[in-house]
């Protein structure tokens, strides 16, 4: 399932259940958990396209968000790897 897409010319992202609610309503909680969904193999999101949202808070919402939760996705692999890289050192002192 997409985790944002525009509908009905309203942007929307998924919810825990599997619903979807308005982009206007998305909070740190939500935010966070569609970071983590961009980290994963099978994101997906419909593309912004400023027609098709006639919305324009839906707009400015969708449009930054899209774009920093595509860029994350795009660079998940290196951000996995920086992530790990960060704790190894820790994670070796401590393992023994």
């Amino acid at each position: 399932m997409k985790a944002l897409k525009v509908e009905n010319s309203k942007g929307y992202f998924l919810t825990e259940n599997g619903t979807y609610e308005t982009v206007d309503k998305i909070d740190k909680v939500i935010l966070l958990r569609l970071v983590n969904a961009a980290l994963e193999d099978g994101f997906e999101i419909d593309e912004y396209n400023e027609d098709d949202l006639k919305n324009q808070a839906h707009q400015i919402i969708y449009k930054s968000i899209s774009e920093k939760l595509n860029d994350l996705h795009n660079r998940r692999n290196q951000f996995r790897d920086e992530s790990e890289r960060l704790f190894l050192d820790e994670y070796e002192k401590y393992k023994a």
